[in-house]
């Protein structure tokens, strides 16, 4: 599928600029809200069928109400108010019936196609690649997430049935007027032209003001997300002033775009209120010529001064809901640009990418792999963009029930290598193959950045495995050597943890991370740097666990210290994104090679006892970024 999502969008302040995510055009976005309509068909035009119905019954008002003044005008006995009044209330029962079963069903239409929205959206979000989403901040998609979809649903919600209501009523009104006489209609159309002037007058700036506004926004949230969550950074190089200033002037960004969006609709009303004097001027003068002139009763002419006068609510509100509508749009578009993005193929780094968000463990077939390989990484190389290449035709074969560990100066590519291999992340070139894996875990990554996840640790831990029992869950907590903390907790496995629940420290987050992979039993487990969150102590409990967790399976292991590279069964040493030593740990250990440096800056002259931690808290391997 051919991608027809923009150009990324880019948000610069203060020199600083990230590639945002895509925007769908606006063709792209009809065709994806059709799309998202197209299975509940039946609903829609039952739905219209229904508010048709109620509209042209609420039209019988106008013409009984015409009766009336009529009655009254000839001087006709009280008695015959009668019909026209039992009329007036059986119309008002019926039409208030049936607009509640039809704005019910729009209603309901609105609610499965936002579910349906949401649920897409999440899906493909969940596969973006991991470079892209960093190149564009986590404030981008955030946003995304939530005010964009909150701005869709409360368009669904509200904008949708009204607006739909309304432009059955101006098309059947419009008919009723050329009922009771066309040249009423030719006058109420005196209205038209300055509505659609205000109308054009609007869309051409709303549209550009408020995806902008989206983008500014966008761009606050993620200044306020890296200021916070940054925080103790920021104070320690005594930059507060500096972070406050950008804060400020996104904010003030965001600010001025909302100010111009009120002063836009300000602009938009009064406008409106000149068409509405116009075309009930220009009808009222027409009924007063065709009284006078005996061609239409004056309770005719009333009917179609009223009917007018209905227009003004549902002509506002379509056209007020253009407000709503193109903000909604711009919500939608940018949605829609992160489901295309995870779908379509795109460039990267110069090259053709065949697929921008693979789904984990789906690689090249099973036939192309060695017969004894558990997986084989061939000329694999990968930039972050053009000009920034990480990885340089890397090749790497890990043997079944083999560990191996990664090792390397800081931006040496071992975590990038670890989730292309993991499948998480697709390379700019080259090809990761494995065989195919047994239920849907073949592979899992643990970085060393665990989310614990908001509700009772049971909870926590199926996510690896739904249908575990309680003994799985236990059993799963003693491999990794945390089943004692987890009884002792509040109320065990039905404590809850996570957000506003029992706090766990890093390290047993990750042994938690830790439980949830032997839960999972994948075939291939890719640990990213795991112990590195913890200090010293915490860092032998979870090498135990790492190495208990890893027994029976295939390993890669980005090593954060140097004792995870002496217990694996290979050493793999990573130097500028290329493979420069791969053999046991004592081998190149006396090869005086690079990891040999790399050991002695370690270990220094202190001898290793298995599962220690670093001799000196300062002598270890230097910390590895998130790339």
């Amino acid at each position: 599928m051919t991608t027809t999502a923009d150009m990324p969008e880019r948000a610069e302040s203060d020199g600083d600029s990230a590639e945002l995510l895509p925007v769908a055009t606006p063709a792209r976005t009809r065709a994806a809200l059709r799309a998202l309509i197209r299975p509940d068909r039946g609903l829609a035009l039952t739905g219209i069928g229904v508010l048709v119905a109620a509209t042209a019954v609420g039209l019988l008002v106008q013409p009984l109400l015409g009766r009336i003044v009529d009655i009254v005008a000839d001087g006709r006995p009280a008695a015959d108010l009668t019909l026209p009044a039992v009329l007036l209330v059986a119309v008002a029962a019926v039409q208030g019936l049936t607009t509640t079963i039809g704005l019910t069903r729009v209603a309901r239409l609105g609610e499965t196609v936002l579910a349906r929205l949401r649920e897409r959206f999440v899906e493909r979000a969940l596969n973006l690649p991991a470079d892209r989403l960093e190149r564009a901040g986590a404030g981008d998609l955030t946003a995304r997430v939530t005010g964009d979809v909150a701005r869709v649903a409360e368009a669904v919600r509200s904008a949708l049935p009204e607006m739909a209501r309304s432009v059955l009523a101006i098309v059947l009104t419009l008919g009723a007027l050329a009922l009771l006489d066309v040249r009423f209609l030719l006058a109420a159309l005196l209205a038209v032209p300055v509505q659609l002037l205000t109308a054009r007058w609007y869309v051409r700036r709303a549209l550009t003001l408020y995806a902008d506004q989206r983008i500014a926004n966008g761009a606050q949230q993620q200044q306020l997300l890296e200021t916070i969550g940054g925080a103790v950074t920021v104070r320690g190089h005594r930059l507060e002033a500096r972070h406050t200033e950008r804060s400020a002037g996104r904010s003030r960004r965001a600010v001025d775009l909302t100010m111009r969006s009120v002063n836009l609709v300000l602009g938009f009303y009064g406008r409106l209120h000149i068409a509405e004097y116009i075309g009930l001027a220009a009808v009222l003068i027409a009924g007063f010529w065709l009284v006078r002139d005996g061609a239409v009763s004056i309770g005719t002419a009333t009917a179609a001064a009223l009917y007018f006068h209905s227009l003004f609510g549902p002509v506002n509100a379509a056209l007020v809901l253009l407000d709503d509508a193109q903000s909604a749009a711009a919500g939608l578009a940018r949605l829609v640009g992160v489901t295309d993005l995870a779908e379509d193929p795109g460039p990267a780094a110069g090259k053709a990418d065949p697929d921008p968000c693979p789904v984990p463990h789906q690689r090249t077939a099973p036939d192309t792999v060695p017969a004894t390989a558990a997986v084989t990484a061939h000329a694999v190389g990968h930039a972050y963009g053009p000009g920034r290449p990480v990885l340089h035709e890397v090749s790497l074969t890990l043997e079944p029930g083999e560990h191996v560990a990664l090792v390397g100066t800081s931006g040496a590519g071992k975590s990038t290598l670890a989730r292309i291999v993991a499948g998480v992340q697709q390379p700019t070139s080259g090809t990761v193959t494995a065989p195919a894996g047994t239920g849907e875990a073949a592979v899992v990554l643990v970085t060393q950045e665990v989310h614990v996840f908001t509700g009772t640790l049971a909870e926590d831990l199926r996510l690896a495995r739904p249908d575990a029992t309680d003994a799985d869950l236990r059993a799963a907590l003693a491999t990794v050597h945390a089943l004692d903390w987890a009884e002792a907790l509040p109320d065990g496995l039905g404590t809850v943890v996570g957000e506003g629940g029992h706090r766990l420290d890093p390290a047993r987050a990750q042994q938690l991370a830790l439980a949830r992979l032997v839960l999972a039993d994948p075939a291939l487990a890719v640990l990213d740097e795991a112990t590195a969150e913890a200090g010293s102590a915490g860092a032998r409990v979870l090498e135990r666990s790492a190495e208990a967790a890893l027994a029976g399976r295939t390993a890669l292991v980005v090593a954060h210290r140097l004792t995870q590279a002496v217990a694996a069964d290979r050493v793999v040493v990573l130097e500028a994104g290329r493979v420069v030593e791969s053999g046991p740990h004592e081998e190149l250990r006396d090869a005086d090679g690079p990891y040999a440096a790399l050991w002695r800056a370690w270990s220094g002259s202190r001898t290793y006892q298995p599962h220690d931690g670093p001799p000196d808290a300062g002598l270890r391997c230097p910390p590895t970024p998130s790339r």
